[in-house]
């Protein structure tokens, strides 16, 4: 440092003989200390507060990029499980009605219990996320599937086996909402994640009704919920090693991402005060309701009334599956249909179409033609669910965008519930014809909703 400092000196304009102008000192001076503290900096490997910003998003490095695809992969998996669970209950409905000698609308209370187990884990989402951290409740919520399917693996009295669609429901919301709230808060490819992410939901629910209709033939039917079992466990581990247990903030900075500057330090309480206030968070989640109803309802209760209205035999479970297989395919298949007409404009194009091709399954007699309907409908609804996630992510308030998703994902599971409960009980007065009249009602409540939501972000009052 010395030598530099007397080369510094060297430099000077003044020769060795001319005595220097105290301006010039000053300024030699300044020089001087100026590379010193360049030099202290460059040895220390320091840098001021003041050079870097804090809040300066960190460089994308291949860990960062390995890290945040071993993320989204786990939360597919998860997203998997999901898909799985939703396409089982269909093909295993007329065996659970014969096994434990149930109508329509006792065999219904799977879905009820399964609602209240969405429901309660919609409600306390917000505060267990804000008191644990996302990695925690991702894990509570996958043990407690597996608990669910432990329950029903043995076949169990009936009581005890819709007990475990309740817990099975409560740890399957946590992660959906979990899962959502992640992706959405993604900055990078957000909208193409959610559609796979959801697409995986899709194989997961095609996966299931193939291996399910087999089981549904087979003495020890509920051995099903054995292999539902080993995934379960399989999901849980890989939450509990991916994500460590860690919060949000956590798991997005080791993929390079900062917390929004869009924070709210509001207590749990205000949180809960600001997201119910908002009008489009209560019709997005409305809208969800109906949409997770008809997706469910028609993916399970189709078999029942392909086999009771149009001849259908054992085999027909596989309708479900192509019905699942569709809803991936359109997850994938039609996002460059969403960018090019809008997403907006998409969904009310998809829902109109797809009411066309129900009244199809409903009017023609045919049980190859309603087979190719229903996954056609498949199709068109599958992109709908992750464009509204997409939506939710640009109307919402940052800081309140996790919670919203959550209430909005875990409030719509309870549709999977409600609407195909509500199926059973019209079958059990008025027969499963009733079935089509309602997935084309419900359909177009769907539109009228759509309409109704804004499409420009909303303040909180």
């Amino acid at each position: 440092m010395e030598m530099e400092l007397s080369t510094t000196r060297a430099c000077s304009p003044h020769s060795p003989d001319e005595p220097p102008t105290p301006a010039a000192t000053a300024n030699d001076d300044i020089n001087a200390k100026s590379l010193r503290k360049s030099i202290e900096m460059v040895e220390s490997g320091g840098s001021q507060t003041g050079d870097v910003p804090s809040t300066a998003t960190p460089a994308s490095t291949p860990a960062s990029r390995r890290k945040a695809r071993i993320q989204f992969a786990t939360l597919c998996w998860s997203l998997f499980l999901a898909g799985w669970n939703d396409g089982t209950t269909g093909p295993l409905l007329p065996r659970i009605q014969v096994v434990y000698h149930v109508n329509y609308a006792v065999v219904s209370l799977i879905f009820v219990f399964n609602c209240i187990g969405f429901l309660s884990a919609a409600a306390a989402n917000v505060w267990l996320t804000d008191r644990l951290g996302f990695g925690k409740v991702m894990v509570i919520g996958s043990m407690a599937q597996v608990l669910g399917y432990a329950l029903e693996a043995p076949a169990p009295p009936f009581p005890v086996f819709v007990l475990g669609y309740a817990v099975n429901g409560f740890g399957l919301s946590l992660q959906d909402a979990g899962a959502n709230g992640f992706v959405a808060s993604l900055k990078e490819n957000a909208a193409t994640k959610m559609g796979i992410l959801h697409a995986v939901y899709g194989v997961g629910a095609l996966a299931s009704p193939l291996v399910s209709t087999q089981f549904s033939q087979l003495p020890h039917w509920s051995f099903h919920f054995l292999a539902s079992l080993g995934i379960a466990l399989s999901n849980a581990i890989l939450l509990a090693a991916v994500f460590r247990f860690k919060d949000q903030d956590s798991c997005l900075a080791e993929i390079g991402q900062q917390p929004s500057h869009d924070v709210d330090t509001s207590d749990n309480n205000s949180k809960y005060k600001q997201m119910f206030r908002l009008r489009v968070l209560h019709l997005m989640a409305l809208f969800i309701l109906i949409y997770v109803g008809v997706e469910v309802t028609l993916g399970g209760w189709i078999v029942t009334y392909v086999i009771n209205l149009r001849g259908g035999g054992p085999s027909s479970g596989y309708i479900s599956s192509g019905f699942f297989g569709g809803l991936t395919f359109g997850r994938v298949a039609l996002l460059w249909v969403n960018q090019k007409v809008g997403e907006r404009r998409a969904i009310f194009m998809y829902a109109i179409v797809a009411i066309g091709l129900e009244l199809v399954v409903w009017l023609v007699p045919s049980l190859i033609g309603s087979a190719v309907a229903v996954s056609f409908v498949g199709v068109l609804l599958g992109p709908i669910y992750p464009i509204v996630m997409n939506h939710a992510a640009q109307v919402l308030p940052p800081w309140l965008l996790t919670g919203s998703i959550g209430w909005i994902a875990g409030f719509g599971q309870a549709g999977s519930a409600f609407l195909p409960f509500l199926t059973g009980a019209l079958a059990s007065k008025v027969g499963i014809q009733s079935l089509q009249p309602l997935l084309v009602s419900m359909m177009g409540f769907m539109v009228f909703l759509w309409a109704l939501v804004p499409n420009n972000p909303r303040r909180i009052d």
